[in-house]
């Protein structure tokens, strides 16, 4: 069944960005810019907190599958959003304690979540792929961490969650370079669990998913629980930190510096940022 089959057959829309359908037991969470390469913009980041909340309370849904609409997973965070951080340094600290809610949501679920990586997961997007429970990435998919390539700590998830999934001298490799990792790699690394084709990925994570939610369900959360205890200890040492050095650099000239050069000054400059 394609993702559309689902909307059709299942869906409601919960907002413009950010789609929950239902499959029976399953929740289908899908990040809904695919014209914008599902970027995370201010709207997007405060419903990807509230989405996993709202879940918590759906006494009928047993797993989630968390995709992303189009051929892009999430190309990271939205540029107008990043550059309204730089000029406002109360707004760096609303967000970096709002990416601390998210990350500690997500690793805190009590259902499992399939990642159903559909295309590039970069930076937030790699994140919030390894944030779930089990990982399948489309052929055509690779996860990257740029961070430290545009001058800002990985302080979002990559120096927690990746040396939980791959070997520590590894993570850094990866993390340090910003270097893509494709998705046969990325499952030879350990962060990722197989890889389908793009046509085939939606059913294979909607098959994984179905077959969880026909475990016992207490069994299968409270295991889960047991689990995401590993990396929920570690967050609390590294989360604030990582966050905290992240805020501060993004507020600083060389990475304010290596934006504008990625982008070019002039649409650097082009960039329109909401008032407010």
């Amino acid at each position: 069944m394609c993702l559309g089959s689902i909307v059709k057959a299942y869906g409601r829309t919960v907002s413009d960005e950010l789609r929950v359908t239902t499959d029976g037991a399953v929740r289908v969470v899908t990040i809904n810019r695919p014209d914008a390469h599902n970027v995370i913009d201010a709207t997007l980041h405060h419903k990807l907190l509230d989405v996993w909340r709202d879940l918590e309370r759906d006494t009928e849904a047993r797993c989630v599958v968390l995709t992303g609409a189009g051929k892009t997973f999430s190309g990271g965070g939205d540029f107008a959003f990043l550059k309204a951080q730089h000029r406002s340094l109360a707004l760096r600290y609303e967000i970096s304690a709002q990416a601390a809610d998210i990350l500690n949501t997500m690793i805190n679920f009590r259902l499992p979540v399939v990642a159903a990586v559909n295309g590039p997961a970069i930076g937030l997007g790699a994140s919030l792929a390894l944030c779930c429970d089990l990982v399948l990435m489309s052929e055509r998919s690779y996860l990257c961490d740029p961070h430290v390539s545009i001058g800002l700590t990985a302080g979002d998830g990559g120096a927690l969650l990746w040396p939980y999934m791959t070997s520590l001298i590894r993570a850094k490799e990866y993390i340090y370079t910003g270097e893509r990792i494709p998705a046969a790699l990325a499952v030879e690394l350990g962060l990722a669990n197989r890889v389908t084709t793009a046509d085939t990925l939606i059913d294979e994570a909607l098959q994984l998913a179905a077959r969880l939610a026909a475990q016992p369900a207490r069994a299968l959360q409270t295991t889960k629980r047991a689990f995401s205890k590993h990396i929920a200890q570690a967050a609390v040492a590294i989360i604030d930190y990582g966050l905290a050095a992240e805020t501060l650099e993004l507020g600083a000239d060389d990475h304010i510096d290596k934006v504008r050069e990625f982008l070019g000054a002039d649409k650097y400059e082009a960039i329109d940022v909401p008032e407010g």
